[in-house]
């Protein structure tokens, strides 16, 4: 519930969302989430299509300044499985609910699964990227109240 509306590309950062539990999972299943700052969050991108997958190389959103590169090196809506992930900050859990802030879904997208961050899985050593990312991505996590 709550989230992000619009299939925005930019502007993630500061909105709040609540993950809901499915009835068939416990309430219980929360147990200790309290401990934890993070949670992993994989959810499935239901906005995107069977018919619009691109795995042949290509620019990033379309700019010819940016390298093209094959449609798995892409985190968006466009891959087979269209599977996300975050990694949002937990603000409280109340009964089935859990509140978290920087989660980049769309309000309504299904959770398939959820786990705490723990910092012994997160990746070992420096993580290495090209520029382009961290260019293209320079808006990402500002707030939308923070707009040009």
């Amino acid at each position: 519930m709550g989230g992000h509306t619009g299939c925005l590309d930019d502007y993630k950062g500061g909105v709040t969302s609540i993950i809901r539990l499915v009835p068939s999972i416990p309430a219980s299943a929360l147990q200790g989430i309290e401990e934890f700052s993070h949670l992993q969050v994989i959810w499935h991108c239901h906005l995107g299509s069977d018919q619009d997958i691109e795995l042949e190389p290509r620019s990033p959103r379309d700019n010819l300044a940016w390298p093209a590169t094959g449609g798995l090196m892409h985190r968006n809506a466009r891959r087979p499985a269209r599977i996300g992930t975050s990694y949002p900050r937990i603000l409280k859990a109340e009964s089935r609910d859990i509140h978290v802030v920087d989660l980049d879904a769309d309000d309504g997208t299904p959770v398939i699964d959820l786990a705490p961050v723990f910092t012994e899985m997160l990746p070992r050593g420096a993580v290495t990227q090209p520029a382009w990312p961290t260019e293209m991505l320079r808006n990402y996590w500002r707030e939308a109240d923070e707009r040009p």
